[in-house]
């Protein structure tokens, strides 16, 4: 998910993905938890992209978006 993408979508839109991103990281902490494994990568991805989201609702509410 690239910023520039997100900075063409409405706040309401982004903090309902960064919620969703909120809840595959903690189903994903569940599944290394209970040693399921799997998807390690997308912890990275995860974490990056709800970073990334964030930057883009600070730079709206600050106007600069």
């Amino acid at each position: 998910m690239k910023a520039s993408e997100l900075r063409q979508k409405p706040a309401e839109e982004l903090r309902a993905l960064e919620k969703e991103l909120l809840r595959e990281q903690f189903n994903l902490r569940m599944q290394m938890g209970s040693g399921q494994g799997g998807k390690t990568h997308r912890f990275r991805e995860i974490r990056r992209d709800i970073a990334r989201i964030r930057t883009v609702l600070n730079e709206q509410r600050r106007g600069e978006g």
